[in-house]
């Protein structure tokens, strides 16, 4: 059986998150291709390719086994339930298939590794970097206080944002990619 690999993630309307999990899919594609030589994105909803899209671009592929990945940290309801149904609803359509549905992200060595790694760039920055400066998600308790008076939670503040309405900035590794209309390629995804 020729296994293909489905990486699904919850979907978005914000096209930067989708073209992320693309890019992921692009890239384990690359780096696992001698095991893995069949590799689609899906979406759970929102957003294009859907499971059912992914599971049949497998199968146009030579899958005849497919493993459904979630991009998902925890167990929670879409990996007990709604993936898996996706997924056999998306096996009907083609006989002969068998699917599976891999765990979660979870607790791993990497995961810590990776929340490390965020925590030292906000420590690297003297904890005010360009994607935080000015938000609420600084900390900063006067902006805090002003966004909790309004009742609102949100910053808006004069960074200039891309076409999805989202704020870029220089030091933040996503921003800064999407603000120069590159895709951003986290280091461990980065071919060797």
């Amino acid at each position: 059986m020729k296994t293909g690999i489905i990486i699904v993630d919850h979907g978005s309307r914000r096209t930067q998150s989708n073209e992320m999990l693309e890019e992921v899919a692009r890239l384990f594609g690359e780096r696992f291709t001698a095991t893995y030589d069949i590799v689609e994105p899906a979406h759970m909803e929102l957003a294009e390719p859907s499971i059912a899209t992914a599971y049949a671009a497998c199968v146009k592929r030579g899958a005849t086994r497919i493993v459904v990945c979630p991009f998902f940290l925890g167990p929670g309801k879409h990996w007990t339930g709604d993936i898996p149904r996706l997924a056999a609803e998306a096996a009907v359509g083609h006989p002969g298939t068998q699917y599976h549905v891999a765990m979660p992200l979870g607790i791993d060595d990497l995961i810590l590794e990776l929340l490390f790694k965020r925590a030292n760039h906000c420590k690297g920055n003297g904890f005010e970097c360009d994607s935080c400066r000015g938000t609420i998600r600084s900390g900063d308790p006067a902006i805090a206080a002003k966004l909790l008076a309004e009742g609102t939670g949100h910053a808006h503040d004069a960074r200039p944002t891309d076409a999805q309405g989202m704020q870029v900035c220089s030091s933040c590794p996503y921003s800064k990619a999407i603000s120069e209309g590159a895709k951003f390629v986290p280091a461990a995804l980065q071919p060797a």
